[in-house]
């Protein structure tokens, strides 16, 4: 009977019995590979399993930015609300001020003395909270206006503006004062 050509290189003393049995576990490996049809499937899990934790680890950190973005952002409505609360001037009266917002006509009561610094641009409106039945709006000195627009500048805030220092030269109205009495 013909040997096999492992035994045939046994005899001759090309290999020892412990490569020859290590050649026959890698061909019998490599005869399982083929028939399963999953060749290199160590290093494609491997490559695979690097690159889900790198994807993984992206969508991690882009959740951490996006809540860092909400909890920052909450902090400076939580600020804007104590800046209004703390400083509201009181206002209660019956002389009605009407502004504009979100191209609406607002309108608000205050008593005589906010109604006139409110139209000298000393106080400002700034929208409180929005509920179900509208907006609520309050009156706060200029100075907490520019904290809160300092840190949401898009936070509705309506300054009136100071009417009568710029005078046309041709307007021949010029002489007459308004008086600051005057309601519409």
């Amino acid at each position: 009977m013909a040997k096999s050509l492992q035994e045939q290189m046994l005899e001759m003393g090309l290999v020892n019995q412990k490569k020859a049995k290590k050649n026959a576990k890698e061909l019998k490996k490599s005869a399982h590979l083929k028939r399963t049809g999953s060749e290199d499937a160590p290093e494609d899990t491997q490559a695979s399993a690097e690159a889900s934790r790198k994807a993984k680890a992206e969508r991690d950190r882009e959740l951490n930015r996006q809540k860092e973005a909400e909890a920052q952002q909450k902090a400076i409505s939580a600020q804007i609300r104590q800046l209004i609360q703390t400083n509201t001037v009181e206002c209660d009266g019956d002389i009605k001020y009407n502004f504009l917002h979100d191209k609406k006509v607002k309108q608000m009561y205050v008593n005589q003395a906010v109604w006139d610094r409110l139209s000298r641009g000393q106080l400002a409106i700034i929208l409180f909270e929005q509920t179900r039945q509208g907006p609520t709006y309050k009156v706060v000195p200029l100075p907490v206006a520019e904290k809160i627009r300092q840190r949401a500048a898009d936070h509705y805030i309506l300054i009136a503006e100071s009417a009568g220092e710029e005078m046309d030269e041709d307007d021949p109205y010029a002489a007459y004062q308004i008086p600051d009495d005057l309601m519409w």
